[in-house]
């Protein structure tokens, strides 16, 4: 033991060198909370960012069956897997499409299939990517490329990519296209080829 000191007498002085007089161990433990709360409340705040907006789909719908009719006759048959919606009434088929385009008498014309796709609103034009096939069942012909363009107002298919075309016959190569949708009539911009077919 110290001399002079006795234990009581120790603590209190302890408890002076820590605490200002008049205060108490609880008050100095109240104000080092504070205080370190404080501290990691200024050092955990971040910028606040604007809120990003969200530009993907409103919708989705999963095997969709559609038909477009015109004076009560099935003009078009659409199915496809996957299709997304957007706010601004654009479509995306990222899991393909395919297309059936009958004729007055609601007999077959043909057909359109695509590995993926896209529906422009604003423009009413569709745009058909990967392998893209078009068939006239008519006619027996069948058109492949990798990008093909579809305007149903106007009837009309194109591309400026690199075209074959299968007849019964012959098999025709080139680069774009303008056609009737039906592929009944057509037009390669830029032929670059015809071959025989041989059975």
């Amino acid at each position: 033991m110290i001399s002079g000191l006795s234990e009581g007498n120790l603590i209190k002085r302890i408890r002076n060198i820590n605490a200002p007089k008049g205060h108490s161990i609880p008050m100095a433990f109240s104000l080092l909370i504070f205080l370190l709360s404080l501290c990691l409340t200024s050092c955990n705040q971040s910028e606040v960012k604007e809120p990003v907006e969200y530009t993907g789909p409103a919708r989705e719908v999963e095997k969709m069956e559609l038909f477009y009719s015109e004076n009560d006759r099935v003009k078009v048959k659409m199915l496809a897997d996957k299709v997304y919606e957007y706010e601004n009434g654009d479509r995306e088929f990222p899991k393909g499409i395919y297309l059936e385009f009958y004729d007055l008498t609601g007999k077959l014309e043909s057909t359109l299939r695509a590995n993926e796709a896209y529906y422009f609103k604003k423009d009413n034009q569709w745009r058909g990517r990967g392998k893209v096939e078009v068939k006239n069942v008519a006619k027996n012909e069948q058109l492949n490329t990798e990008e093909l363009f579809w305007k149903p107002a106007e009837e009309k298919i194109f591309t400026e990519k690199f075209v074959t075309i299968r007849q019964e016959e012959d098999v025709i190569y080139g680069k774009g296209l303008d056609a009737k949708q039906d592929m009944s009539d057509y037009t390669i911009l830029q032929p670059t080829g015809e071959f025989a077919v041989k059975e």
